[in-house]
């Protein structure tokens, strides 16, 4: 005979009953209202949205029989799955600001300047936007600076501005979705379990093509314009301030192809993004002779220019460990609001709504597409329309035998691409404000935007480079 359970904690699981769809929809409905008096009638953060959510979501979860204590320790497990990638992006913060101070990104940016083609204005703009974006992984810096002179180099020779807007978000969002420099490049597979330059390789299936398929596009569109394309003042004087700051050289590019090379030999990615900052800040010192105390400013708080020249003033504000704040804030508030759903078993009522019609890879990657999708759609802030459902279905896609890199992938092709696309989302808004296009107007002619989520379906139905049933292509166990 079975001695009673001692343990408290197994008691009052076994007092908890299953949540209801209906419940489980409750604190969904109230972060997407919250999110939505908060970024649109505020015009706030969402920080205080998700405190608010959570706080409902453990009232629904004491309402099915869960303590307190139980469900504290969900937030506690959701924030702990984001503290390597907070722990990155403290470290991405430094990277950033040495290396602007090195003179490294700033020449990445003139060389991407220069394939400013008379001939492919549209494909040379996503090209650029791309080279840029990866350079310092944010797609608002890139739309913000480099992105705005094209629009006006695109205005002056008549090119349709709808047109020039969407070859900036894919070039800007090729970056934001690939670079180890991207908040979301780091939260996606925090969230889904997978480590951070596996998620960067595999992500290359569906980015790569896509971004081939846009350029593609961007060539015909181009071709059907009239009229050549010149080096405009803009983009000269953002060259010409750059080369009178900065000592720029082809050495400078070392410290990338450094770090690139760690990626190809899988190093972890915290020590080779520390070996990162140590080599821009030898760099600094010896290029653009740098004193410690600078380096230790821009380490903490990020380059902060002075040229004179407010264009390249805003490119270069960025980096910096203190910078990186706000973004670690909110990560650890969207990670607890996923705790709370998770260990009161209403993540899994909603997942489970969805998962019982995805059988397959292709139709459980669809099922994640949408997901995502609707989450930039209801509650509008990129990061959610990645927590969120990389917590719904993590668990479906381990029951499946498919690997965490999978889903993180599938995260980023649908969470992070759509966000622009939806205009009252916050990069919708922003986008649409500072290109002076709405999201409306330019999201036909992202083409890497609307190609790579389609071809996250594709890729999954036909099964190419999806391994199931255990075995990895590395000969590993999926945890």
């Amino acid at each position: 005979m079975n001695e009673p359970s001692t343990n408290p904690e197994a008691a009052q699981i076994s007092s908890a009953r299953t949540p209801s769809l209906w419940e489980a929809l409750v604190p969904v409905v109230t972060l997407v209202a919250l999110i939505f008096v908060s970024v649109r009638v505020l015009e706030a953060d969402a920080h205080l949205a998700l405190i608010l959510a959570t706080a409902v979501a453990s009232g629904v979860g004491i309402w099915t029989g869960h303590t307190w204590r139980f469900l504290e320790e969900g937030i506690l497990e959701g924030i702990a799955i984001g503290l390597r990638a907070i722990l990155i992006l403290l470290v991405i913060g430094m990277l950033i600001g040495t290396w602007i101070l090195a003179g490294i990104v700033p020449v990445m940016i003139d060389y991407g300047l220069r394939l400013l083609s008379p001939s492919f204005f549209l494909a040379a703009t996503c090209i650029i936007c791309s080279v840029v974006s990866i350079s310092t992984g944010s797609s608002w810096t890139t739309a913000g600076t480099v992105g705005v002179a094209l629009i006006g180099i695109g205005q002056g020779l008549g090119v349709p501005l709808p047109m020039v807007a969407g070859a900036v978000i894919s070039g800007a969002y090729f970056g934001d979705k690939l670079s180890p420099l991207s908040d979301t490049t780091n939260l996606a597979p925090a969230v889904a379990g997978s480590e951070l330059f596996e998620h960067v390789r595999y992500m290359l299936q569906t980015t790569i093509p896509a971004l081939v398929l846009a350029l593609v596009g961007y060539v015909i569109l181009g071709l059907s314009i009239k009229g050549q394309v010149a080096e405009t003042g803009a983009v000269a004087l953002i060259r010409e301030t750059l080369g009178t700051q900065f000592k720029l050289s082809p050495g400078l590019l070392l410290a990338p192809l450094l770090v690139v090379g760690m990626v190809v030999f899988r190093l972890p990615a915290l020590p080779a993004l520390l070996g990162g900052v140590g080599v821009g800040a030898v760099m600094a010192a010896a290029i653009q002779g740098a004193d410690l105390s600078a380096l230790v400013n821009v380490a903490l708080n990020g380059y902060k220019p002075d040229t004179g020249v407010a264009s390249v003033d805003q490119l270069l504000d960025n980096g910096g460990l203190f910078n990186m704040m706000s973004t670690v804030a909110l990560i650890l508030c969207a990670l607890g609001f996923g705790g709370v759903m998770e260990r009161s078993g209403m993540l899994a009522v909603l997942a489970g709504a969805v998962i019982r019609m995805a059988r397959t890879a292709g139709s459980l990657v669809s099922a994640t597409v949408v997901t995502c999708f609707g989450m930039n759609l209801l509650a509008p802030d990129q990061y959610l329309s990645i927590v969120v459902p990389g917590r719904m279905y993590r668990e479906a896609y381990r029951k499946q035998g498919l690997e965490p890199r999978l889903l993180s992938r599938t995260l980023e092709d649908a969470g992070t691409l759509s966000s622009p696309l939806v205009p009252w989302n916050t990069c919708g808004a922003f986008m649409g404000t500072t290109l002076g296009v709405g999201a409306a107007a330019y999201a036909p002619y992202a083409f890497l935007n609307l190609a790579t989520p389609l071809l996250a379906i594709l890729i999954a139905f036909v099964g190419w480079g999806i391994v199931k049933g255990g075995a990895r292509q590395d000969g590993k166990v999926p945890s």
